[in-house]
């Protein structure tokens, strides 16, 4: 049950994330679906490699507590972030190219 906590708290995470990068960054390019997408498999994929790291860092000790959802979340939106920037990014030069 704890694992799957912490996936859908990575998966929304991400999706915040994604969401800010994309209005940060104004891509256009992306259609909802994707940026959703991206958003989810960005934050699970970063709450797994940073979520423990930081959680390790603001005293959480792996089981489901504050200190871990806390790394668990800025894990998420980290990743979230991160891969949808790129994949806006690739969306956005092929979108670009066919014009």
């Amino acid at each position: 049950m704890d694992v799957l906590v912490a996936i859908i708290i990575r998966a929304i995470s991400g999706i915040v994330g994604g969401a800010a990068v994309n209005s940060l960054l104004n891509q256009t390019a992306m259609t909802m679906p994707q940026r959703v997408v991206s958003g989810i498999i960005g934050g699970v994929g970063g709450g797994m490699a940073l979520g423990p790291v930081l959680a390790d860092m603001v005293g959480g000790n792996g089981v489901i507590s504050a200190n871990s959802i806390i790394g668990h979340v800025i894990g998420g939106v980290i990743g979230g972030g991160v891969l949808n920037g790129i994949v806006g990014g690739i969306v956005g030069a092929v979108a670009g190219s066919r014009k």
